[in-house]
């Protein structure tokens, strides 16, 4: 028999659904395994890979090329039910960071290296046995991954990560000092874009939201002031530049509320980087200065423009 052959038998003895035994998931499984037509199954590994090295890794090693396209298709159909399944993990870092990873789990490779052997039956029962387990700790290991996070007064939490660390400051730390009563209409998370999306009372505000618009990262509402705060949370890309501010001001054309632009970083290092890229009406918080706010325009006032 081939490895697929093999590998798609495995599976099935693992008792994956059909569609995680289509060839996109068995050419993934395979990789994940570092196994290549020549090599015994006892040899194979659980090395941190990224998808790019799948897709490197079927192309080199079987001949079948998927274009880098196909990586949201290779983690929703086979990624994410494999790890669901308890038979891999990932390194706990943002899904958009390119040192995020996956691996198969140690349990379920002791299982595989024994695959034609005559530990197979006893191993394959073991680990079936205790696999409601398996999956109970490594969903486990997943939610202490995750930061705790209160808004607009529930307990979320964001994915780990510099970003969502940042947006964590800004709404627990920015927004009580200088947009103090104010409601998070809208904010995203590495892993699911629109944690909170109050899209009845942006609408009611005036927005004009469309599946195309980029949403600045966090948007809060004073109904106080009839302010609303765009702000911008900067660990690598995406300051409030003036292009920026021009695409939110367009979105937000029919919106009378004050608008007040904030690009917000994690220290002054990473301000320093970017500075020269911020538009003249934005306000500048540095999460390592937390009760101090920069000005570009000089004003000692933070409102709307």
């Amino acid at each position: 028999m081939s490895k697929i052959d093999e590998a798609k038998s495995i599976l099935k003895d693992l008792e994956v659904p059909d569609s995680q035994q289509s060839d996109i998931c068995v050419y993934t499984f395979l990789s994940l395994l570092s196994v290549s037509e020549d090599t015994e199954w006892e040899e194979s590994t659980n090395e941190w890979i990224r998808i790019h090295d799948v897709i490197q890794f079927i192309k080199n090693n079987y001949g079948v090329e998927y274009a880098e396209n196909s990586r949201e298709t290779i983690r929703k159909r086979a990624m994410h039910p494999f790890r669901d399944a308890a038979f891999i993990e990932d390194n706990g870092k943002p899904t958009n960071s390119p040192n995020y990873r996956y691996r198969i789990t140690d349990e379920l490779l002791e299982v595989v290296v024994s695959y034609n052997t005559a530990n197979w039956d006893s191993a394959l029962s073991s680990f079936k046995s205790n696999h409601e387990t398996l999956i109970d700790i490594y969903s486990s290991k997943k939610r202490m991954r995750k930061m705790p996070v209160k808004i607009n007064g529930q307990d979320l939490t964001f994915s780990p990560g510099a970003h969502n660390l940042l947006q964590k400051l800004i709404i627990e730390e920015f927004a009580p000092r200088f947009a103090p009563h104010s409601e998070c209409l809208y904010v995203g998370d590495t892993t699911k874009k629109d944690l909170i999306k109050n899209t009845e009372k942006l609408q009611e505000l005036g927005f004009e939201i469309s599946l195309h618009d980029k949403m600045p990262d966090v948007v809060l509402y004073s109904e106080e002031n009839d302010w609303i705060y765009f702000v911008e949370a900067v660990t690598s890309v995406g300051p409030m530049s003036q292009k920026r501010v021009n695409e939110i001001n367009k979105m937000t054309e029919e919106v009378e509320s004050g608008k007040i632009f904030v690009t917000a970083f994690l220290n002054m290092d990473d301000f320093k980087k970017f500075s020269e890229e911020i538009a003249w009406e934005t306000e500048i918080w540095v999460a390592s200065f937390p009760d101090h706010m920069i000005h570009m325009n000089g004003d000692k006032f933070l409102g709307p423009r």
